[in-house]
This record gives structure tokens, sequence and C-alpha cells, in this order.
């Protein structure tokens, strides 16, 4: 028997305290989102019943000119949050909405809608990833949200399971998270942020995740310790990723399975292509003794090996047709790490990203070229360091064709890289021509038709919330000329 709605609720707490966000923008519709939460540290704070949540979306900030409204149920299978598809919007327009429920009324937030399919006009984006709570103040999301932006794009690492590293400027609510409950509470935990939840409210956001969503250097459904029952965790991991985050229905988990591998054109000038590379990966080769997950390792034939993906068949057959039947002047690879070969000190690769897929790696690149005009960008985080690289096919061969361009990001306040392991990588990897784990910050990105001009954007420091931003370096990349060059 289906439970009754509470239509007039009252809350002991403010129930928009986790703030509103925005996402998965087409151009006709955008996906509204909210959490009722009026004690977020501890559940929530809800009875577990649904509720009625009132909507508006309009075209000004006053909401005189409402161009949709609505009912949604916040349903305490989804931990009381809502995920509205508005359709029947205008293309390339920006809107603003809010959420009611009771007599409490939610902050506004501005979104916009993705061009028509026929456009060509230029498109801003920002992408970042790896914000750890305790290491560092957001102080990067609130720069961005004074930028001139499309839509941002978050790579994975949006919180953190565990605490690690040095030097915390405030503390998690708990312990390490297993459970659905306390993902749930680690989620709450980050999305009280301000700074965070100003950069949600300001504009549309396209997530992916990578693994502190779950577990660190997890792969497929083995944890990094081993753990038993691992697929439990990583369901209550995916379902709590889908209850905070402006995903469609059509994401919605199913038990220890979430797809999230999906692409989103923004008119004829850029196609996204949002990638997942834990859910379906092989192991990681040669973990350390006892443990699964990431290593520094030589060279070895199971590396090598041509039948090893990090995306599973399925998203790499699908990645090769979304390439193929691209329209788009450019296309954006975005996914969660460095692609680009890096050979370390000793002449050792790191397991956890494409260096332990290079077969993968390679047939990604080669389907980059598999239409008339390629001008592909490989987005990507998770290293806690800027680089900007060449993409090849064969990075041994100097004299090798550059096929696509990489910009990698470095975090928005996790720590960065000991200074050894990016003292002279560029040397050693002559197609690495910047990297940078000094700074944490985000990317700006303008696509037009003749370039991609590239913005470092860094922070002076994440210990410091008034920290103020710059620019650090500048690249762009020319259309039908792939490589980046310093401005």
């Amino acid at each position: 028997m289906s439970q009754p709605v509470i239509a007039r609720p009252t809350f002991k707490g403010n129930p928009f305290s986790l703030g509103v966000a925005s996402g998965s923008p087409l151009p006709d519709s955008v996906v509204l989102w909210t959490r009722l939460a009026p004690d977020p540290l501890h559940g929530g704070g809800l009875v577990p019943q649904p509720v009625a949540v009132k909507w508006e979306i309009a075209r000004d900030e006053g909401f005189h000119k409402i161009v949709q409204a609505g009912k949604a149920i916040a349903s305490p299978h989804y931990a009381h949050s809502v995920h509205v598809e508005a359709n029947g919007l205008q293309p390339a327009c920006s809107y603003y909405y809010r959420f009611f429920a009771g007599d409490a009324v939610s902050p506004i937030g501005q979104t916009q809608t993705a061009p028509s399919a026929d456009s060509l006009d230029p498109v801003r984006f920002s992408f970042a990833s790896c914000q750890m709570y305790e290491q560092g103040y957001f102080t990067a999301q609130r720069h961005m949200a004074q930028e001139d932006l499309d839509l941002v794009i978050f790579l994975g690492d949006y919180i953190y399971e565990h605490s690690w590293g040095k030097n915390d400027v405030r503390k998690h609510e708990g312990h390490e998270v297993y459970t659905l409950d306390e993902y749930r509470n680690r989620y709450a935990c980050y999305k009280q942020d301000p700074d965070l939840q100003l950069c949600h409210a300001r504009f549309p956001w396209i997530v992916t995740w990578d693994d502190h969503e779950v577990d660190n250097d997890y792969a497929k459904d083995r944890a990094e310790d081993l753990e038993t029952n691992f697929l439990a965790r990583r369901a209550a991991a995916y379902r709590a990723f889908y209850e905070h985050m402006p995903l469609r229905d059509a994401c919605a988990p199913h038990n220890a399975d979430m797809r999230i591998y999906q692409a989103y054109d923004f008119g004829r000038m850029t196609r996204f292509h949002v990638l997942d590379d834990r859910q379906y990966r092989d192991y990681e080769v040669s973990p350390k003794p006892g443990r699964a997950g990431s290593n520094y390792i030589k060279d070895c034939p199971e590396r090598n090996d041509p039948h090893r993906t990090i995306l599973g068949w399925e998203q790499e057959n699908w990645l090769k047709d979304s390439l193929k039947n691209s329209s788009a002047t450019w296309d954006i690879i975005a996914q969660q790490t460095l692609m680009a070969q890096v050979v370390h000190r000793g002449g050792t690769f790191w397991t956890d990203g494409w260096d332990g897929y290079p077969a993968a790696r390679r047939r990604l690149l080669e389907a980059t070229q598999d239409k008339p005009s390629s001008n592909s960008i490989v987005i990507g985080g998770d290293v806690h360091a800027y680089a900007v690289c060449d993409l090849k096919l064969d990075f041994d061969d100097p004299q090798a064709p550059v096929v696509a361009t990489e910009i990698c990001g470095t975090s928005i306040s996790s720590q960065g890289p000991p200074k050894k392991e990016t003292l002279g990588l560029a040397e050693q990897n002559p197609h690495i021509h910047y990297v940078n784990g000094d700074a944490r910050g985000y990317v700006r990105v303008e696509l037009s038709k003749g370039k991609a001009e590239v913005a470092l954007r860094a922070i002076e420091s994440e210990k410091v919330p008034d920290s103020p931003v710059r620019t650090i370096a500048q690249y762009v990349v020319e259309a039908d000329r792939p490589g980046a060059h310093s401005v």
C-alpha cells in the first residue's frame, strides 16, 4: 500500500538546507533538483513519508514571467530528493527556478538550456573535480560562480568517503562511510557548503563520478581492501549519488548498477561525451600484496593485454558511435583522470589511470579519428594537478602525429601530489607541455568555430576562505590542428 503524501508539511528547521541545483541541460529541458533536509547531518530529519513539493521556473528572477509550474513528490525512497524534468523550454535561454514545501521557500536558482541543434554560437564552460571537504574551503566554487558560463562539468570525487591527508581546515561529520545513511550524511556535509551551493545555483551542471564517491581505487565489483559484499556498498553509494545530483530519471540506479555515461549536444558547436571509467573497468594489474587498486609498476605483458578495458566494451562501442555520428565542431570527451601516458621516475606506470589500460586508450584515440574532421579535446581531473598534453596513438615515438588535445584540471581543494612526483615529468614525457600540482582551482574553456581558448584558474590558497583567483596559464587549440599552444 502506498503511503499518503504530506501536502502541508511543517519543519523543525530549514528544509532547503542543501540548496538547489540544475543540470542535464537539453535545448528544451533541464533538471531541477533539491532535497528536503531540515536536519541534514542526521538522515534529513523527516518522517519516512512522501512530501509534496511545488516548483516554478520563470524567465525573470522576480517570477513575474512564470513559464512552467508543477508539483513533485519528495519520496523517502530517495531521501526526499526531487528531480524535476522541466520540459517545453526555449533553447539557449536563461531561467530562474524555486521550490516550495509547506511554508518554506527555497533559494532561487538560475539555469540555462542548451542551444538549438543548428546553433554555432560559442560555448563557455568550466570543469572541476576533487573537492576534499577537510583539506580546504570550496573557494574555487565561489569564483567559478562569477564566471560567464553556459554550464559546469564536474568530473568526479564530489565527496570523499574517508579522511586522509594533512593540514585540515574542517572535519567530516563522521568516520569512513559504508551504508546508505552514511553516504547521505556525507553528501549533506558537503552540500551545506555555501560556495558549493552558490555554484550549483548559478549554472546547470553535467556530472560524472570517480572512485571516492564509493571507495578509493575501486574497480567494478572490487574494493581497494578486498572487502566482502562490496556490491552492497556500491549500491548504497550510487543511490546516494543519484539522490544528490541533478540527474534525469533515466539515470536512476538499479541496485548496484547505474548508467551515467551519455552525450550532450550544444548545437553544432560541441558534443560532450561524458564517460564512466569506474563501473565497468577490468581490475588494476599488479596490485600490492593483499590489496587491489593502484600501484606503480614497470611495464608488463598484462598491462598491455589488448583485451583490457577501462570503460567496458558496451561503453566503448557507444563512445565510438557517439564520436563517429557527431556533427559538432568540437568533441569534448569528459572523463575522470589524466589520459596521456606518463612515465614516472624509474620507468614506472600508475595502474589506476589510463596507463593501466593502454590498449583501451589507443582504441579511444583511434575512435576520435573516425570522422572527416576531428577536433577532440579530452578533459579530466583526479590527479590534483593541471596538465596540458598532446595525445598520440604512440607516445613512445616523438614523430608520431598528435591526434587530440588533453586539458587536465587540478583539484578544488584536495591536496596536490608531492613535488617530487611532478618535478621533471614534462621533461621525461615531451608530449606533456605543462604540469602544475601546487595550485588548486578549475579550468575555463570557450569554444568557437575556429579555436578553443583555455584558462587555468587557480586560487591563492584553499586554506583561506577569501582567497583570490587568477589565471596561471592560457592555451589555445586551433580547429583542425590538434595540440595546445601557450598564449
